[in-house]
């Protein structure tokens, strides 16, 4: 599904067509650093082999006690803070680590923040979390729901990871990321621009934690103790995901009427170091315009990509105005990309790291 926002000319007798707009941003990731040289040496890696495979270099770990919903307070009350505290009347949480089967998160974290009352509900769209996320806030504002959204996208993978199972070990961490959107004009830096989101459920089981839902309530005995862990079929799912990333970034790119070449800065889901690579190369937008942070948080799952770019944010990196395009990629098979212009932030961003 492709879509963009109106990009009628405004006249004497037409207001200018009003877009969702980027306000704020902020990331936040756990202490707990696991190196590569720290991980089980039952896994039989080396740091030179997890680089050469994934890109990795550490990745971040909660502690014990810590939840998701613990990250993702942590990163929405920074975005809030960078948005300078406006109020905001509807909170979205993307995740496929919730805290509970039952209820959602996110009404739970707008009365932590402070936002009692406010409309909240969760986007489960795996790793393309945030990006479905985007396009369901930028609805919300675009038809009157809503005024102005925090989105926050944060995953602690480490509670689904099987401790036998090297390839998603060496790869997944935990953090969180959030944005701030309100109303505004159509071509203002922050401008969320387009979209194009996609699935595909023949894939399914490509990429799953098959336990602990209704179908094992539903079967007893069917499942065992190691249903409730993450699996993923590696090969199959890379493939997977640079065809859809590369399909869907070019399909967006047309809707937002860019070439490649306009675009300032590439930002895809940080899966693996090899698939963005393989989907820059095929976009193509070269690796110097590329917005990573991989090697230091792992895979984050649906935080991957506002961790990124508050990461980058921080270390002032991205300017208001540039282009940026968004790309993701996760289980279901669902998949998803968005055309933005950077936004002029009124405040800092803070680093991702937690506060000292």
């Amino acid at each position: 599904m492709a879509c963009a926002e109106d990009q009628l000319t405004p006249s004497a007798n037409r207001p200018a067509p009003s877009a969702a707009v980027l306000d704020g941003i902020a990331g936040y990731v756990p202490a707990g650093v696991v190196a590569n040289a720290g991980l089980p040496s039952a896994w039989d890696v080396d740091d030179a082999w997890v680089r050469r495979r994934t890109g990795i270099r550490e990745r971040r770990r909660a502690a014990p006690g810590v939840s998701t919903g613990d990250l993702a307070l942590e990163a929405g009350r920074r975005a809030l803070t960078v948005a300078g505290g406006a109020p905001v009347d509807t909170v979205l949480v993307a995740t496929s680590t919730p805290d509970r089967p039952m209820p959602a998160m996110a009404p739970l974290l707008a009365t932590r923040l402070g936002l009692g009352g406010a409309a909240a509900w969760d986007v489960s769209a795996a790793c393309s979390g945030f990006v479905y996320g985007l396009a369901t806030a930028s609805g919300a504002l675009l038809s009157g729901c809503a005024d102005r959204v925090l989105l926050v996208a944060a995953e602690v993978y480490s509670t689904l990871l099987d401790p036998d199972d090297r390839s998603a070990g060496i790869v997944f961490g935990d953090g969180a990321g959030a944005v701030v959107l309100r109303r505004g004009r159509l071509g203002e830096p922050g401008s969320v621009l387009a979209f194009d989101l996609g699935s595909d459920g023949s894939g399914d089981e490509l990429i799953e934690v098959s336990g602990g839902g209704a179908r094992e309530r539903a079967t007893p005995g069917a499942y065992g103790p190691g249903d409730r862990f993450f699996r993923m079929r590696g090969r199959e799912v890379f493939q997977h995901a640079v065809t859809r990333m590369t399909q869907s970034s070019q399909t967006v790119l047309k809707h937002a009427g860019w070439s490649p070449e306009d675009v300032d800065r590439f930002c895809a889901h940080q899966a693996n170091a090899r698939i963005l690579t393989a989907v820059g190369e095929r976009v193509p937008i070269p690796g110097p315009r590329h917005v990573t942070n991989i090697e230091r948080v792992g895979n984050t799952g649906a935080a991957s990509i506002p961790l990124a770019l508050a990461d980058a944010a921080s270390r002032g990196e991205l300017q208001p105005g540039e282009r940026v395009l968004l790309t993701t990629f996760g289980a279901g098979l669902t998949w998803g990309s968005a055309a933005v212009l950077w936004p002029e932030l009124g405040r800092p961003v803070p680093g991702i790291e937690p506060a000292r």
